[in-house]
């Protein structure tokens, strides 16, 4: 659209930052923004870029691997946007960006300074891994065109947390309560069969929700959705879970730095893996595997826990919290590459959403550094999803300060202070009880220390011998 309507640099941008001035405006119930996210590629996708381009339902003599300028031009702007921030220097909310990295990335273009940039400064991308994790980019659209789908297989659903591929998604979500099952189980068996109770009662519920929403589209209730979706038939119905770390806590006495505690999670996930490919045999409908965000989950569960279970181990002082998914505590460790290595081999195991955030203390300035961070961890880790989640401030008369300052240095008012609580920004302040005690609990990742970049090197250049690690460590 931007080569045939002859569009500008300057009416693409303004177009872009009406998008992005759009979706940040509070039009949902309860004043809320619509929850928006975008996925972007770099580069025209393979399985595109011999295909002739549509505008307005005809094919155009070009092929979208023609179209190269344009997407640098949409990318640049979009970026440019997310960079310059509000008018106060809060960084956007929404849409939520997933940038696709793949073999053919181009890390030394403009656009990649620019992405580098805003990631240092506001951590607002998702990195989706497809140069080495087991995330195929040809499944992006594949979905779409297949309606007849191997049932007995677990597919990934692409697009991280909060993003879906075209023509998929999730009918909902039902997490299972881990530490309740850890602390209850008397056995490895008795824990088994208390997650398959709980996974049939999850598969029920979903199974029940399909078959409704399917008759009232059926009925004409879901016009729109109707005509872009068709059918439900490449939706997911996803089991996800909290509290892999409280589990183990409670079960074994070990948490999830222990290997022996890595090593029962990692067998949880795969037998639920199993478990739901019968499910997928049992109803023909697809399932899938997520580390459930749990951004009000992790504090509600946890609370309820507590006031029935007085013995559970659980953190948070007066204000409970669980840890998300399998991730590691909050408070385990500051070495950001010991994180990833207890990480990786769990990470890949789920085929919904999941994610690794790499919490940082405050912005990285130089984005060649963030840069190298970022092309670190795609190359030698298999981990699908992962961001750059810096801290920072924002102060209503200095605009945008680097990290947690909840004073501002410079006039003392007070700021707003601005973090990941699952997986976008939101002021500190705004977040729930729990998300604040986990918050006060966390350890910040300190990537550019000696420690760090000695282990990358000893462990992982194997995989990017062109990557200087210690330009890492020179710029902190």
């Amino acid at each position: 659209f931007v080569r045939v309507d002859n569009l500008s640099y300057a009416e693409v941008k303004q177009q872009i930052q009406a998008f992005v001035f759009g979706v940040n405006t509070p039009s949902r119930w309860g004043s809320q923004a619509p929850f928006t996210n975008i996925t972007l590629d770099w580069v025209v996708p393979e399985d595109l870029k011999d295909q002739p381009a549509i505008v307005g339902g005809e094919p155009l003599e070009y092929t979208y691997s023609d179209f190269q300028p344009e997407m640098d031009m949409i990318n640049k702007a979009f970026l440019e946007v997310l960079i310059e921030g509000d008018a106060d220097g809060r960084g956007f909310s929404y849409p939520i960006p997933t940038y696709n990295l793949t073999r053919n990335f181009n890390w030394e273009s403009e656009n990649a300074k620019l992405l580098f940039k805003m990631t240092g400064k506001y951590g607002t991308p998702y990195f989706q891994n497809f140069i080495n994790s087991t995330l195929d980019p040809s499944d992006v659209r594949s979905m779409c065109c297949r309606l007849q789908l191997d049932k007995r297989e677990l597919r990934n659903r692409g697009g991280g947390l909060f993003g879906s591929d075209e023509f998929t998604g999730s009918i909902g979500v039902v997490t299972i309560n881990l530490p309740r099952i850890g602390y209850l189980s008397t056995s490895k068996s008795d824990y088994f069969r208390q997650l398959d109770y709980f996974m049939d009662l999850a598969r029920d519920s979903l199974e029940i929700k399909r078959t409704v929403i399917s008759r009232l589209m059926d009925q004409g209730l879901f016009p729109y959705t109707q005509r872009y979706l068709r059918h439900w038939n490449n939706h997911f119905s996803t089991i996800g879970l909290i509290g892999m770390n409280e589990s183990v806590l409670n079960f074994l006495g070990k948490d999830m730095t222990n290997a022996d505690a890595r090593e029962f999670a990692k067998e949880v996930l795969i037998y639920m893996r199993n478990r739901l490919v019968k499910y997928q045999e049992q109803t023909g409908h697809l399932y899938n595997l997520e580390a459930t965000p749990g951004e009000g989950t992790s504090y509600r569960l946890a609370k309820m826990d507590r006031a029935k279970f007085a013995r559970m181990i659980i953190p948070g002082d007066n204000n409970p919290f669980y840890t998300n998914s399998t991730q590691l505590p909050v408070a385990a460790t500051d070495d950001l590459f010991e994180a990833l290595e207890m990480q990786n081999e769990i990470q890949k195991l789920y085929t919904g959403g999941t994610v690794f955030h790499a919490f940082i203390g405050e912005s990285i300035d130089d984005p060649d550094t963030c840069k190298r961070l970022v092309q670190k961890i795609a190359q030698n880790y298999e981990l699908p999803y992962f961001t750059i989640s810096p801290t920072f401030s924002v102060c209503k008369n200095h605009g945008y300060i680097k990290g947690e300052h909840f004073s501002c240095p410079n006039c003392s008012e007070e700021t707003e202070v601005y973090s990941r609580i699952v997986g976008y920004y939101r002021p500190v302040q705004n977040w729930n009880a729990g998300k604040k005690s986990e918050f006060k609990h966390r350890k910040l990742f300190k990537p550019t220390e000696n420690r760090a970049v000695v282990l990358d090197a000893q462990v992982l250049t194997s995989h990017s011998p062109e990557i200087n690690v210690c330009s890492l460590n020179s710029a902190g």
